[in-house]
C-alpha cells in the first residue's frame, strides 16, 4: 500500500473513531452505533446472545435470515470453545447470498473465568456478540474492531443502568411488602424482610402521609431521607399515585426536652420547602399498630388540606373499642371466629391470614383494595363473597362494614379476650365449623346486629357517641349532622343523599366537606370515619334499623 493510501486510511479511521465517540454519548448509544455501522458497512448488523437470540438490531431493517442466525450461533459456539474473540465464516452453505460472510466479534473477554463466582460466570455467558453479515467483511476489520470496543463499553453502561433500575424496583417492592405486612398486623415477617433492607424498623413510630403534585414524591422522599439521615421508611402509596407514606422513628414523650417532635418539624419543613404539598401526621403508635397510625395520618391529611400551613397532626379523641368492655372483646371474637379458623378446601384458596388481610384492606380502601393487595378485582370479589358467607354479613352495606370494622379494632386491641383462640369445649374449629358458618343467612346478620346494638347501648358508649357527634352540632352546623345522617342511611350514596335533601350533589358534597373539617377526619375519601359515625349514630338511635 502506498504512503498516500495509508494516509487516506488513517484519516478515515480517525473520522470513524470520532463518529463512534459522538454516538457513544447518545441516549440509546448501542442502537445508534449499530445503525451507523450498518450504513457504514452496507451489511446487516446486530447483537446476538450466546443462545442465538437477537438482542439489539438496527432500526428499519428486517430481522436476520434464520439461516444467518444459525450460522452466527454456530460461530459463537466455536468462539466460546476456542476462547477466541473474533471469527469470520463463509455463509455460502447456509445463507441465500453466495458471497455473504459473517463476522462475529465478542464484546466481552476472550473466555469465561471458571474460577469466578457463579454470578460473574453468568454475566460472561450473557455477554453479547457483534455480528456483521456483509459481502466485504475483511476490508472492514479495523472498523469492526474499533466499533466492538465502543459497543462493549456502551453495552456495559446500559446493562449497569438496567441493573440499577432492577435494584431500585426490587427495593421499592420490598419496602411495599414490609408496609403491607405491617398494615395487616404481621410484624415478625415484616421485621425479617426489613432486616435485608435498611433501616431497622422502630418499636415506636410516627406515620406521615404526604400528598404531592406530579413528580414531587421523589423530591419529598429525598427531603425525608436527608432530614432523618436514612432512618425513615419511605414508601410510595400503592393505592394513590400522589401519596407518599413515611414511617418515622419517634422519640418517647419527654425525651425531646419540651421541643417539637422531630416528625412534626419534618412535616412543617416539607410543606415549607415543597409547594402545594400537604402532610398529615399520626401520633406515636407501636409498630404492631401501623394500620391505626396510617388511618390517623390520613385523617390528619384531610385537615391539612384546609390548614394554611399545609400540615396537621392527628387530634386523638376517645377510642370506642375499650369502652365496650369484656363483652365487646367476646363479641368480636365470636364474630370473627369462622374467619380465624377457616380451613381452605384447596391449597390455592385463601386461608385465614389472607381473608383477615382482605377484610382489613376492604374496610380501609374500599374498591381500591385490589390495588393495595395486588390482586385482580374479580379475586377481591370472590374473597368478599367468601367472607360474607363465613361471617354472615353483607360487606357491601355500611351496617355490616361498621360491625366488621369494630370487630377488627377490638381484635387488635389488648383486652380481656385478646389472643383467646379456644373454641367452647376446648377444641379447635375445623372445616366443619367453616361449613356451618358458610350457611349463615339473613338470620345470622340480624343476630349480629342485635348483639351489636346491645354493645352500643352501654352508658360509656352512648357518652362516647354524643362527644363524637358534638362537632357537627355546634353553632349553625346542625344541617351537617342531618346531612351526614342521611348520607349514612343512604349507604353513602351521594345521589340518593342529594335527592332526599332536595339539593344538588355538589351542594351535598360541600356540606360533607364542611363536616369533614369540623370532625378533623376524612369522610369523603378512604380511609373514612364513616364507620365510627355510623356506630355513634346507631348508639343514639339516629339511624333506621
Amino acid at each position: 500500500m502506498s504512503r498516500e493510501s495509508m494516509d487516506v486510511a488513517d484519516g478515515n479511521r480517525t473520522q470513524d473513531l470520532l463518529t463512534l465517540a459522538r454516538l457513544s454519548v447518545r441516549r440509546d448509544a448501542v442502537r445508534a452505533v449499530l445503525d451507523w455501522l450498518g450504513q457504514r458497512t452496507g451489511g446487516a448488523v446486530f447483537l446476538i446472545g450466546a443462545d442465538g437470540r437477537v438482542l439489539v438490531g438496527t432500526v428499519g431493517r428486517r430481522p436476520p435470515d434464520p439461516s444467518v442466525l444459525r450460522a452466527a450461533t454456530t460461530a459463537v459456539s466455536r468462539l466460546r470453545e476456542r476462547g477466541s474473540a473474533a471469527a469470520v465464516l463463509d455463509a455460502t452453505a447456509d445463507a441465500d447470498d453466495d458471497s455473504a460472510t459473517i463476522q462475529v466479534i465478542s464484546l466481552g473477554d476472550a473466555g469465561p473465568d471458571r474460577a469466578a463466582t457463579p454470578r460473574a460466570v453468568l454475566f460472561e455467558e450473557e455477554t453479547p456478540y457483534l455480528a456483521v453479515v456483509s459481502t466485504q467483511a475483511r476490508p472492514h476489520a479495523d472498523l469492526l474492531a474499533d466499533a466492538a470496543r465502543t459497543l462493549s463499553l456502551c453495552w456495559r453502561l446500559a446493562e449497569a443502568d438496567r441493573n440499577r433500575q432492577r435494584i431500585v424496583a426490587a427495593d421499592a417492592h420490598g419496602r411495599e411488602a414490609v408496609l403491607h405486612l405491617l398494615m395487616v398486623g404481621d410484624v415478625p415477617p415484616a421485621r425479617r424482610v426489613a432486616s435485608a433492607l435498611r433501616p431497622a424498623l422502630p418499636d415506636v413510630l410516627r406515620i406521615g402521609v404526604v400528598e404531592c403534585v406530579g413528580q414531587q414524591r421523589y423530591e419529598v422522599a429525598a427531603e425525608i431521607e436527608r432530614a432523618l439521615s436514612g432512618r425513615a421508611w419511605v414508601v410510595p402509596c400503592p393505592v394513590r399515585s400522589n401519596h407518599l407514606i413515611a414511617l418515622m422513628p419517634s422519640e418517647p414523650t419527654g425525651r425531646s426536652g419540651g421541643r417539637t417532635d422531630p416528625a412534626d418539624r419534618l412535616g412543617q419543613r416539607i410543606t415549607a420547602r415543597v409547594p402545594r404539598c400537604r402532610v398529615g401526621m399520626s401520633e406515636q403508635v407501636p409498630l404492631h399498630d401501623t394500620a391505626t397510625g396510617y388511618e390517623q395520618a390520613f385523617h390528619a391529611l384531610a385537615v391539612a388540606r384546609a390548614a394554611p400551613e399545609g400540615y396537621a397532626r392527628f387530634d386523638r379523641q376517645s377510642d370506642l373499642a375499650p369502652l365496650t368492655g369484656a363483652d365487646g372483646y367476646a363479641w368480636a371474637h365470636d364474630l370473627l371466629r369462622p374467619c380465624l379458623f377457616h380451613v381452605p378446601a384447596r391449597r390455592a384458596d385463601p386461608g385465614a391470614p389472607e381473608l383477615l388481610g382482605t377484610l382489613s384492606s376492604w374496610l380501609t380502601f374500599d374498591r381500591a383494595a385490589s390495588r393495595h393487595l395486588k390482586i385482580h378485582r374479580n379475586t377481591l370479589a370472590g374473597r368478599l363473597r367468601l367472607l360474607n358467607s363465613l361471617l354472615g354479613l353483607d360487606l357491601f352495606r355500611i351496617r355490616d362494614q361498621s360491625a366488621a370494622w369494630l370487630a377488627l379494632r377490638l381484635r387488635g386491641t389488648q383486652g380481656p379476650a385478646a389472643g383467646a383462640a379456644a373454641v367452647p369445649g376446648g377444641t379447635t374449629a375445623t372445616a366443619g365449623a367453616t361449613a356451618t358458618a358458610g350457611t349463615a343467612t339473613t338470620a345470622g346478620t340480624t343476630a349480629t346486629a342485635d348483639a351489636l346494638d346491645r354493645l352500643l347501648a352501654a352508658p360509656a358508649v352512648t357518652t362516647w357517641a354524643r362527644v363524637r357527634l358534638r362537632p357537627l352540632e355546634r353553632d349553625d352546623r346542625s344541617a351537617m349532622l342531618d346531612t351526614v345522617r342521611i348520607w349514612l342511611d343512604a349507604e353513602t350514596n351521594l345521589a340518593a343523599t342529594s335527592a332526599t335533601l332536595g339539593i344538588s350533589p355538589s351542594a351535598t358534597r360541600k356540606r360533607l366537606y364542611r363536616a369533614e373539617q369540623a370532625l378533623g377526619r376524612s369522610l369523603l375519601d378512604v380511609p373514612s370515619v364513616r364507620h365510627e359515625l355510623w356506630l355513634a349514630m346507631r348508639a343514639l338511635g339516629m339511624l333506621r334499623a
